[in-house]
């Protein structure tokens, strides 16, 4: 695994040792970026369920002014600390070891507002849409926020519900990545998201 582009191109990243962790591989992560992206002027990014902390990594080197990475895993947290230092970012980034459903509410004390988050949570789990909606019930999200969620192809998320709307979908064999826009104030039509093979 490696930065993909800007600043920090090229820069090896760390897996984390076992199978319980399972890194966004450098294809899917550039067609991710190439989606939401590819470049960012400024922003706080989320990167929820960080694992190697490949994606928000890769959102500091593409312009996100800083990034804060969550998760619970002792060895993530580590690897973590070790790429965000390997990639220079050091001073851009906050890593703690949290539950997800509790980090959002210490988030939400500190007031802040997210611009990108991204959601690659363990398979089994599918509440991602939960946590994005427990997420702007809690004001974490600018208007205008991008929500990118990695899950089991074979799971389904609604095209819309509550200010989320489906921007794209994408699948790259039982890997799906489902991008949503957070629009506070919505247009009366809207239309549906569209699927791409990968």
């Amino acid at each position: 695994m490696r930065v993909i582009a800007g600043e920090a191109k090229g820069r090896p990243l760390k897996a984390v040792p076992g199978a319980n962790t399972r890194p966004t591989t450098d294809k899917v992560k550039e067609a991710i970026f190439s989606m939401v992206g590819p470049y960012f002027e400024g922003g706080l990014a989320l990167d929820l369920f960080a694992g190697t902390g490949g994606l928000g990594i890769e959102a500091i080197s593409r312009g996100m002014k800083r990034g804060i990475f969550i998760d619970l895993d002792r060895q993530s947290i580590e690897v973590i600390r070790r790429n965000v230092e390997a990639a220079g970012m050091t001073d851009r980034a906050e890593i703690y070891k949290n539950e997800a459903g509790r980090a959002l509410k210490l988030l939400a004390k500190r007031e802040l507002a997210f611009d990108l988050v991204f959601l690659d949570p363990p398979y089994k789990m599918k509440e991602a849409d939960k946590l994005m909606a427990e997420m702007a019930e809690r004001g974490l999200l600018a208007d205008g926020a991008v929500i990118v969620v990695e899950h089991d192809a074979r799971h389904a998320y609604g095209e819309q519900f509550g200010a989320f709307r489906q921007r794209r979908q994408a699948l790259y064999g039982d890997i799906a990545v489902t991008i949503y826009d957070f629009v506070q104030h919505m247009p009366q039509e809207t239309t549906g998201g569209t699927t791409d093979e990968g």
